[in-house]
């Protein structure tokens, strides 16, 4: 008689606070993501995350992100830290062990064509300094981002013009009370420093 013995994969995931009060980092031993991060705020926004699904399924869960080896979950007001936490970890510890996949299809970025939005691009990357571009992204990458994942989110370049550098923030860093302080104290200190042509840092939506 032949059996076959399937092995669950040894994984661990320990609970980390954040600088945001809602939102609460949940670091594994293994790989979950490579070289991008995800962030969804719905279920029906998570359609290629099973992780992400089966998170929004617990009422308090406001937003899910996902980075290289953590999940950082936001939640609602109608429950405190406390009351979940627990059954957070062994939730996403047992959903990892049984071989549930973090991601299986990253979302695809769709922007609405418009005459309007061409000729905004246009103009704008008439204005647009590749060389200025290139040495806020290195900077980012190399001071910013590694305090930021270590928080629980994610920061992600979006234009340079006329002296204003527009960063997406995602995960625990998306509306943190401290991000604020962060941004002008930290971010746009640093790149004001480091470049003499930025003269303001601001955070943007997608």
């Amino acid at each position: 008689m032949n059996t076959t013995l399937t092995l669950k994969r040894p994984v661990t995931i320990y609970a980390e606070s954040t600088p945001n009060p809602n939102a609460m980092k949940f670091v594994a031993n293994i790989g979950l993501l490579k070289d991008v991060s995800v962030e969804y705020t719905s279920k029906a926004q998570a359609k290629g995350s099973p992780l992400a699904q089966s998170l929004f399924d617990f009422p308090f869960v406001a937003g899910v992100f996902i980075a290289a080896n953590f999940v950082s979950v936001t939640k609602n007001n109608s429950t405190e830290w406390d009351t979940v936490i627990l059954e957070l970890r062994s939730f996403i510890r047992e959903f990892l062990v049984n071989g549930g996949e973090a991601v299986t299809e990253l979302p695809e970025k769709k922007e609405e064509i418009t005459v309007a939005k061409t000729e905004a691009a246009t103009t704008a990357a008439s204005k647009a300094n590749p060389v200025i571009d290139g040495k806020i992204i290195a900077i980012l990458e190399q001071y910013v981002r590694p305090a930021v994942e270590g928080d629980g989110g994610n920061i992600e370049f979006k234009s340079f013009e006329d002296g204003k550098v527009k960063v997406v923030l995602q995960g625990a860093c998306s509306g943190c009370p401290s991000s604020t302080i962060t941004l002008k104290a930290g971010i746009e200190a640093l790149l004001k420093k480091m470049i003499p042509e930025v003269q303001e840092v601001v955070a943007v939506t997608e």
